[in-house]
């Protein structure tokens, strides 16, 4: 089930020497199958320009990396960061005396797994498309370690692009039959974030295209046990029959295991 997306995607590009930019994990860039690592001065900058699709203009990447000091010292630790990139042949940016921008022909692995999260969401996934790779993981916490701003957001808005791609995999693979792959793809996005609704709803939906009832009932007690423990609530009984499998509430009700009943906020 298992296969490297962004590998898959930049693949064709290595006999040509693309550069492919990767933001997973720690920083670093790849020309052909040669791995060429940022200068730790150089990473934030690097990122900050790579994760835009659109020219940056020096002074607010400045101003937003380096933003103690004056706009003098600023100017100057961008420049430092721009020539350590240039001194360990990482030559990606095109950089005027106002703007920086990716060079057309750069690659980078975030914008490859978001071309793929779209596909998913808007319904035009390819048959290629319908796999886990081990990047999702590593997508899910993007750029660990940068605390600005501007990254902490930059990490939430593709955190929850990467979670319904993988509620919307999950769905397909199970309408497929590829039961197996379908959990694998829940419990990724429910492992990333227990308390999400849509999440579990996808895992439970998986179980029981399976058949296996026993499963699904299992999980939805684990989200009844984790709402109660941590919000003091329980799932309501719309969640329950938004799952559309018939007759599913009334078996978890008549169940022996079924430990609460299926409604609504603790009072």
């Amino acid at each position: 089930m298992y296969t490297n997306q962004v590998d898959c995607l930049t693949r064709n590009f290595e006999h040509l020497g693309v550069p492919v930019v990767h933001l997973f994990a720690d920083p670093c860039v790849t020309v052909g199958t040669e791995r060429r690592e940022v200068p730790e001065g150089s990473k934030q900058l690097l990122a900050f320009v790579a994760v835009r699709r659109r020219r940056v203009e020096r002074r607010q990447a400045a101003g937003t990396l380096w933003p103690l000091g004056d706009e003098g010292r600023a100017a100057g630790n961008l420049r430092s960061a721009l020539w350590r990139l240039r001194r360990v042949g990482i030559n990606v940016l095109t950089a005027d005396k106002w703007s920086l921008v990716l060079r057309a022909e750069v690659l980078v692995d975030l914008h490859l797994m978001e071309q793929w999260a779209t596909r998913l969401i808007e319904g035009r996934a390819t048959e290629q498309d319908l796999t886990i790779s081990p990047w999702v993981a590593d997508a899910l916490d993007l750029l660990p370690g940068f605390y600005d701003d501007w990254a902490v957001m930059e990490r939430e808005r593709v955190r929850q692009r990467i979670l319904h791609a993988l509620e919307a995999l999950s769905e397909k693979l199970a309408a497929a039959g590829r039961f197996a792959d379908a959990v694998e793809a829940a419990m990724l996005a429910t492992s990333a974030e227990p308390l999400r609704e849509s999440a579990q709803r996808a895992l439970i939906k998986a179980h029981a295209a399976e058949g296996n009832l026993t499963e699904a009932r299992r999980s939805y007690r684990a989200y009844h046990d984790l709402l109660r423990r941590e919000l003091d609530v329980v799932p309501s009984s719309d969640f329950a029959a938004s799952l559309g499998i018939p007759d599913f509430v009334s078996r978890l009700s008549s169940s022996r295991l079924s430990l609460y009943p299926l409604a609504a906020p603790i009072t």
